[in-house]
Parts: structure tokens; C-alpha cells; sequence
């Protein structure tokens, strides 16, 4: 959520950057209602101070012998009613405001970095690296896409899944099953080696956990929700761990905090029909590790980079080359400041594909979840990020169309085999 400060004070502040993500937007309105919230307030702090003042001198003057229901004493206990009365009316007009300030801020998205290259949509995305040779085929050569393999080798089962759930939805079977076990363990030790704390958190979030990290109330159709209780399927582990430190004022020397959790996914994937519509690329339900970071704000630009590096080197560890892209202002996502992509090489499709997304949030997340830490006597908002480490099924898909071999089967990378049992897939 953005500062309101800056809405009151000084509006260009909010939209000179939001035009930069493609957003004309007149903020008069809301302005207003900032302003009068900020009046009200005022108001009632004042009235409330008259209040107090009033009640002390109610008992200065029975201690100083006035009659407890004398004219002198009765006079002063109808002022401070009276007081009392307009407190609450200022209260209520106070809630209905800011209840309408909320509404209409909770909806505007982050203010991009002024770091983050200008643009108005993937187009104008900026490439910053690339790590490893893609493997292109042979001559007289053809490489198969992930799900053609997946299905020779009878892994995935796709239609018997249609049948359990509906489409989008696919079922692990033997070495599949085994192969994206052994995938999420393999990401869990690698970024606890690295320092990170292991969290598994709840599948089921509740309406603050998704307000909290900017879910709601924009994407509410992407998710899934449960008709009977305030509860939905996490669309991603960052939801739940937002909320992890919900409410809190941590200490500074507590950060900063990493954390890398594993949980099912569940996207509804509202609008993307057409796309992706075999394999394992877009589904309704998906396993992920995801990494996050909560820190001082002054640590919050190297933290990005080191957090989006620790999510390469999953990659580089099973030898997939990807190469790391910047989104521009206009492909920025809603909680998001700066983002860089990581992009998979798929052999069979020939194409790279995303495959993590690390995001700086800067204080966004932190003043909607209502997360500061404690800096010597001060109380600061902290910095948020999260990205990625990695999408397990997409990385599954990378390694069955990187690892294809002429027999069939599909080779493993080495780091991989203690993990999985094996070297390679449908050996023999």
C-alpha cells in the first residue's frame, strides 16, 4: 500500500511514477479524502486532549473542596460530555473516510524503482545475463517437448486427472512422483545450506494473509476460495510468509530474515486459456519453493540481488542455462518495485521460459501487513522481497527436454542423483 504521506503532501510523488507503469491516474479525489481523514483526526486528538484536561480538573476542584455535585463541578462533567459526544461523531465520520481511503489505495500498485528500466510492456524487458549453452538439436535430430516425454515414459497422467479435478490439473505417477520429490528437497537443502530458514507454512490463508502480501482485493479471481469459512488456497508460499511476522515490530538485529518455504500452489489462471495448455508449464495446481526476505530498507537493493543469485544457482546446480531478464515498468507485477526474471532453456521447445520471479516490494507489503522493526528509538516500516527458488514442475520440464536422450530415457544431472536414486529416467 502505498504512503499516504505522499498522497497529502505531494501527489505527483505517486503519479509520475505510476505513469511510468502505464497508469494515467487522478488522485484529486483521493487526496480529499486523505486530507479530511488527516482534519478529523486532528480534530479528535484535540478535543480528546480538551477532554482529559477537563476530567483532571474536575478532581482538582473536589480535591480543592468544591462539592462533588455542585453548579462549579456539574458544569464542567456537561462540558466534558458534551466533549465525549463529538469524539464519537468525529470517530465514526473518521472510520467511514478512511474506510473509503483504503478501498481506493489497496487497488494502486507499487511505485516502480527508479532503477527499473522504463517500458510499456515484456517487449521493452531488458536482458542482463545468460548463463550456459542451450541445447539445440543435432542434425537429424528431433527433441521432444516435456509433455511428449512425459507421456512415453508414462509419468504424467493427464486425462485420468481431467477425471479426478478437470483440466489443468495433472497426476505424478513412479518416477515422476519420485523425480519432483526428490526436485523439492534437492531446493530445500541447497538454500538451507545457504543460510535460509525452512518453513512450511498453511495451504489455506486467510482475507489479511492475501491482503496482507496485495492479493486481494485485485486478483481475487485468480484464487481459489473455500465457500464455508474466510479461507483460500494460497496462489504462493510469499502469501502465508508475509503474514508470518504479520503485526509485528521486529528488533534490528533480528534482520535480516530469510526464509525459504515449500507449498502447493493453486491459480485459477484466469485469462491465460489457450496458452500453455499441455504440460506442466501452467496449471491449476503447482509445487514451488519460494524464497523470501524480510530486511532494513537500506539493505533492501543488495538483498535482491543476492536472493535473485541464490535462485540461480538451483539452475546452474542442474546444469539448465536460463538467462536472467529486468521487467520493465510496464511489466511490473502489483506488489512489485523491481523484478528480474529468470528464464529456463526448454530444448524441445526451443524457447526460454520464466521460471522464477524475484521481486524487491520495498515497504509496499510491510504497511499493508503492518511489519516495522525497531531501529534503536525509532520505528521504520522494513523492505519485503521475494523470487522463486524454483518452480518445481517447470524445472521438471526443463530437465526432461534438456536430459533427452537417443534411447529414450532422460539423463540427470549430477547433483540431482543422490536425490532421486538414479542417474536417468526410464533406463532400460
Amino acid at each position: 500500500m502505498l504512503d499516504q504521506r505522499l498522497l497529502r503532501n505531494d501527489p505527483t510523488l505517486i503519479t509520475g511514477p505510476l505513469a511510468r507503469r502505464g497508469m494515467a491516474t487522478d488522485l484529486s479525489g483521493l487526496r480529499q479524502l486523505a486530507l479530511e481523514a488527516r482534519d478529523l483526526e486532528q480534530r479528535r486528538s484535540e478535543l480528546q486532549a480538551e477532554g482529559n484536561r477537563i476530567g483532571k480538573e474536575v478532581g482538582e476542584r473536589i480535591r480543592g473542596g468544591a462539592a462533588p455535585g455542585g453548579e462549579e463541578v456539574k458544569e464542567l462533567r456537561e462540558q466534558g460530555n458534551r466533549i465525549k459526544r463529538q469524539v464519537a461523531e468525529l470517530e465514526e465520520q473518521e472510520k467511514g473516510i478512511e474506510a473509503q481511503l483504503l478501498e481506493q489505495l489497496m487497488v494502486l500498485p507499487n511505485l516502480p524503482s527508479p532503477l527499473c528500466p522504463s517500458g510499456r510492456s515484456e517487449a521493452d524487458n531488458v536482458e542482463v545475463k545468460r548463463w550456459g549453452t542451450p541445447r539445440l538439436p543435432a542434425e537429424g535430430e528431433e527433441l521432444q517437448e516435456h509433455w511428449q516425454i512425459a507421456e512415453r515414459l508414462g509419468i504424467v497422467d493427464t486425462e485420468r486427472s481431467v477425471r479426478i479435478a478437470q483440466s489443468r490439473f495433472v497426476t505424478l505417477l513412479g518416477q515422476g512422483a519420485r523425480l519432483e520429490r526428490a526436485l523439492i528437497s534437492f531446493m530445500l537443502d541447497r538454500h538451507g545450506q545457504r543460510g535460509y530458514t525452512e518453513v512450511l507454512p498453511p495451504v489455506l490463508v486467510n482475507t489479511a494473509s492475501l491482503t496482507g502480501s496485495g492479493q486481494l482485493p485485485k486478483f481475487a479471481e485468480e484464487s481459489f476460495r473455500c465457500a464455508d469459512d474466510d479461507l483460500w488456497l494460497t496462489p504462493t508460499a510469499e502469501v502465508p510468509v508475509t503474514s508470518l511476522h504479520r503485526g509485528e515490530v521486529l528488533g534490528a538485529e533480528q534482520l535480516p530474515l530469510r526464509y525459504a518455504a515449500y507449498t502447493p500452489c493453486f491459480r485459477r489462471e484466469a485469462g491465460s486459456y489457450g496458452r500453455d495448455t499441455r504440460g506442466l508449464i501452467r496449471l491449476h495446481q503447482f509445487n514451488k519453493v519460494e524464497l523470501y526476505w524480510f530486511v532494513a530498507p537500506e539493505e533492501s537493493e543488495a538483498a535482491h540481488e543476492q536472493l535473485t543469485l541464490d535462485a540461480e544457482a538451483i539452475l546452474e546446480a542442474l546444469e539448465l542455462p536460463y538467462r536472467r531478464i529486468e521487467l520493465c515498468t510496464g511489466d511490473l507485477g502489483f506488489s512489485a518495485a523491481r523484478t528480474y526474471d529468470l528464464e529456463v532453456w526448454l530444448a524441445g521447445a526451443g524457447t526460454y521460459r520464466e521460471i522464477s520471479s524475484c521481486s524487491t516490494c520495498g515497504d509496499f507489503q510491510a504497511r499493508r501487513a503492518s511489519i516495522r522493526f525497531r531501529d534503536g528509538k525509532t520505528t521504520r516500516l522494513l523492505h519485503t522481497l521475494n523470487g522463486s527458488g524454483l518452480a518445481v514442475g517447470r524445472t521438471m520440464a526443463a530437465l526432461l527436454e534438456a536430459g533427452q536422450q537417443p534411447d529414450g530415457s532422460v539423463r540427470l544431472p549430477g547433483a540431482l542423483v543422490p536425490y532421486f536414486g538414479a542417474d536417468r529416467i526410464g533406463a532400460g
